[in-house]
């Protein structure tokens, strides 16, 4: 009962220590971020034609930390992954760590990547859409922190979407699911995606399309890569209990 309790306090223990190093490396890339925010900040504006507006100093240093906290997120990402790799290795065999730690490149690239895909492709259609749909009615003026809130939430939830496959590999290689559970899921899947894509879309048939596209497109690819997965395992399995089956 002793060498639990005991375990548990280990496990605990490294669990923190991994939690602070996540959390060091959060505020390091939050103050890096912080530090080149009106580089970054003259990038994503530069082509607005008007100049954003605040409502009060208040309004000034939210887009800062809006600004700071997302080139947080991206940084930090890859250390978290790593950070938790080193927390579960002591409890995986030497394949599911190599297999484990191949993954964390996968998951930084990935979120990447769809922050690129929201910025460059869903932002711009998101925003001219809305703009020309009040242009008659409306002078239109964007303050700071509602443009900076609304490129979040075109972008950080396809950060979020485009590690999707990534996580399907991870989870196939582990043995926790296989293509033919994701296979059969499809249709509810589907339906999940399609009202995200209608959540963060403009109500318009054509914007929901564009959207609703590649998500589906990045399950079907989560399938076919989580089939290639499950094949390799299964080979080596196989392999494996026949080497055992040997030397009995």
């Amino acid at each position: 009962m002793e060498d639990k309790e005991l375990q548990l306090v280990d496990h605990l223990d490294e669990l923190r220590k991994r939690i602070i190093i996540s959390a060091i490396a959060f505020v390091a890339f939050f103050i890096i971020g912080f530090i080149y925010v009106t580089d970054i900040y003259s990038w994503l504006v530069r082509d607005l034609d008007v100049k954003l507006i605040v409502l009060g100093p208040s309004d000034i240093i939210w887009v800062y930390f809006m600004i700071a906290t997302v080139i947080a997120l991206a940084g930090t990402i890859p250390v978290l992954a790593s950070q938790l790799w080193l927390f579960v290795k002591p409890a995986l065999k030497p394949l599911e760590r190599k297999i484990t730690l191949s993954y964390i490149p996968a998951l930084f690239i990935l979120f990447i990547v769809g922050l690129a895909f929201g910025y460059f492709i869903i932002f711009p259609m998101v925003l001219e859409f809305l703009v020309k749909m009040g242009a008659e009615m409306f002078v239109t003026n964007f303050t700071a922190d509602r443009y900076f809130r609304f490129i979040l939430n075109m972008t950080l939830p396809f950060g979020v979407l485009f590690e999707l496959p990534a996580v399907v590999m991870f989870l196939t290689s582990l043995g926790i699911i296989n293509p033919f559970v994701l296979a059969k899921i499809r249709k509810y899947a589907y339906f999940v995606l399609i009202i995200i894509a209608i959540v963060i879309t403009p109500p318009d048939f054509m914007s929901d399309f564009v959207v609703t596209l590649p998500l589906l497109l990045l399950y079907e690819i989560s399938i076919n890569l989580s089939k290639i997965v499950h094949k390799k395992r299964m080979k080596k399995l196989q392999e494996q209990e026949e080497e055992f089956a040997e030397e009995a």
